[in-house]
């Protein structure tokens, strides 16, 4: 008998793209919040119930790399801090897009919450990547999976169409 795998959601885990991309929070709490424990547990539920199999993470340093690591998921790191800049927006794309092109990959982005940042980067890449054309829709598209509205930190990462 195989031991019955308990699991955790990470807080905000939610598909972007069904079976494809998904978002969450941290693994394992932010802050103070974080621990050990349930990062198991919740890397436990990626790779079991999710079945996540790669991570793009936007946390500054590398932290939980190795854990992601030893669970046996892939790993791409592009901290992007407070200000983000046109670079940073096109190192996400790139690392996303890479991330994305692996056979059979399920990609979970995560920075430290899910913040307009996250938010803007998540639907600047459907406009890049072509899976939604008109931008306005993809702003829609976003704070509909989102559950919350884009400020306009997070509007300002969406390209406007035909941008060169």
């Amino acid at each position: 008998m195989g031991r019955m795998v308990a699991g955790l959601k990470p807080r905000g885990f939610t598909w972007v793209i069904t079976d494809r991309l998904a978002v969450s929070e941290r693994v394992g709490g932010s802050g103070f919040q974080h621990r050990r424990v349930r990062r198991e547990e919740e890397i436990t539920w990626l790779v079991e119930e999710a079945g996540i199999n790669t991570i793009v993470s936007m946390l500054p340093a590398n932290q939980n790399l190795a854990a992601y690591r030893q669970a046996g998921i892939a790993t791409y790191s592009i901290p992007v801090g407070a200000n983000v800049g046109a670079d940073d927006v096109n190192r996400f794309f790139n690392i996303l897009s890479k991330a994305l092109a692996r056979s059979h990959a399920k990609v979970l982005v995560h920075r430290e919450v899910i913040d307009d940042t996250l938010g803007g980067l998540l639907g600047g890449f459907l406009v890049m990547s072509g899976l939604v054309k008109d931008p306005i829709l993809a702003l829609a598209v976003i704070q509909q999976i989102l559950g919350r509205a884009l400020g306009p930190e997070g509007r300002a990462l969406i390209p406007v169409a035909n941008a060169s």
